[in-house]
């Protein structure tokens, strides 16, 4: 602890030296600026309004920033090199050393396309996934040979509001046609959850995932280290509250299905992620199959803050917009975004099944369902639902999965008489991504500093492990009340621990 805490104290000894050799611009952009000295070090240019609450991701950078005109240090990870061209670290051979006298000051707009387009005899199964539209099924094979794969996920918080609701849909009595278990997908954020029913679900064998811990609004426009802090940080929380191991959470979905443009696919290549399911597809007559991120999106990108650059084998899970013919009760990628509030559930049924529709007569695309907690409010959707479901259950080529079991397949597609050979959908394989929960858990009343604001509340948390200190939040995922204590190492074949610190 004090040789780091010495280490610490150089380094920021060093910055008081090393900041006087540049000068922040005089009209200041948000975006990264060379170092004139080295390559291994950049300036970040940020408002102070857009300066993370006590976030430090240490041993990697030191984060510190160019604020209102004054210039703050960073440091590229160990091994990698500021490119003063696309404005990121990467390997030395690849990195053009700046200050270039061509750059222009960067802005927080979106870069132009680097990515090129999908080139089909050179992307090939299991690394690589693409198609002209994103409408080809993968392996070439007929819509009426593969199976339809639906998805139920669910963002936000799990506690009292709605864990007996999704308990009622993974009620044991719903079997895919192999007799196994259906299964979820969790899209997680911290504030208000209940940790011993999240660990329930984990030992269940449903997927646990990240959404952030916050959930703060203009994620997309934030830096690599807000990214870092808000997903891993998440991921560090689930670790240490709900016991759910860190190599299980490889998925992740951005607040407001907002992606962070190339930021938060570097976070995802950086820490070990497999996927990303952020980006929505505009309604269109032939739903979009998952894609891996070696070429530019073949679809419109709704959001508008959308990767411009490859991340090779890094798969999206795309959200097509669901919507029926005439475009009764609108269109939406959140099911609970559509207006149905007005039918009552045997209508509802009817819409979802139309909807299902498109993918089941067509390419049998992942139906994908996402919802929070508003849906489970209003009966006559929950009870559409249910019906739904059963209905599906009837078709003997329908399975109710986790996105990693759709990606499983997607990797190596079969044929509807060879899935019982994908080891993934087993029923005898050990699921669980998290131990039995206990009986009796702790309910935790915890100080919480609310963010930007001289105000302590109280937030409550229920654990199967001992209370911490404080709640947990950005920069102390373990609540021990130290700000800013987290130190994140990405994920590299040299490198498989992706965290230190206690637990």
């Amino acid at each position: 602890y004090l040789s780091r805490l010495l280490i610490a104290s150089l380094l920021f000894a060093a910055q008081g030296k090393e900041k006087e050799e540049f000068t922040c611009p005089s009209h200041i952009a948000n975006g990264n600026y060379a170092d004139p000295v080295t390559c291994r070090r950049f300036y970040q240019v940020k408002s102070a309004a857009k300066m993370p609450p006590n976030l430090v991701v240490a041993t990697l950078f030191v984060p510190l920033q160019c604020v209102d005109g004054f210039p703050y240090l960073n440091r590229c990870p160990s091994g990698l090199y500021f490119d003063d061209l696309q404005k990121f670290c990467t390997f030395k051979d690849e990195a053009k050393c700046g200050p270039l006298p061509t750059t222009p000051a960067p802005a927080t707009d979106a870069p132009a396309d680097t990515a090129q387009r999908c080139n089909t005899e050179e992307c090939q199964l299991p690394y690589c996934f693409c198609s002209k539209d994103g409408t080809q099924i993968p392996g070439d094979l007929e819509a009426e040979k593969v199976p339809q794969i639906i998805m139920i996920t669910f963002d936000g918080a799990v506690n009292l509001n709605n864990y007996d609701h999704y308990q009622k849909i993974f009620n044991g009595k719903r079997k895919n046609p192999n007799g196994c278990n259906i299964r979820g997908t969790f899209f997680l954020s911290h504030e208000y959850s209940n940790y011993q029913q999240i660990q329930h679900l984990g030992y269940a064998g449903h997927e646990i995932a990240t959404e952030s811990i916050s959930q703060q609004l203009g994620l997309q426009d934030k830096g690599y280290e807000e990214w870092v802090g808000e997903m891993i940080g998440m991921r560090e929380i689930l670790r240490h509250f709900a016991n759910v191991s860190v190599n299980d959470v490889v998925g992740m979905r951005a607040p407001f299905l907002k992606p962070g443009r190339n930021t938060q696919y570097k976070v995802l290549e950086d820490f070990g992620y497999i996927y990303d399911s952020s980006i929505t597809v505009p309604p269109v007559p032939v739903p979009v199959w998952p894609y891996t991120l070696d070429y530019k999106i073949s679809h419109e990108c709704k959001s508008g803050t959308c990767p411009s650059r490859t991340f090779p084998g890094v798969w999206e899970v795309p959200l097509n917009t669901h919507y029926v013919e005439g475009f009764e009760g609108g269109h939406c990628p959140y099911m609970d975004q559509c207006v149905l509030h007005n039918l009552d559930e045997n209508e509802v049924f009817e819409w979802l099944q139309e909807d299902f529709s498109r993918y089941y007569e067509q390419n049998k695309a992942p139906y994908m369902m996402p919802f929070h907690t508003n849906w489970f409010q209003t009966k006559p959707l929950e009870n559409g639902l249910h019906k739904f479901l059963d209905w599906a259950l009837e078709l003997p080529d329908v399975y109710i999965l986790t996105v990693t079991q759709m990606l499983q397949y997607m990797t190596d597609p079969k044929e509807l008489r060879d899935v019982n050979q994908i080891e993934a959908w087993k029923c005898d394989k050990n699921i669980a991504v998290a131990p039995k929960p206990c009986n009796i858990w702790q309910t935790c009343a915890l100080p919480f500093k609310i963010p930007e604001q001289n105000v302590t509340d109280t937030r409550y948390m229920e654990t199967c492990r001992e209370c911490p200190n404080v709640y947990p939040w950005l920069g102390d995922a373990g609540g021990t009340g130290i700000s800013g204590r987290d130190n994140y190492i990405f994920a590299s074949p040299s490198n498989p621990e992706e965290s230190e610190g206690d637990d």
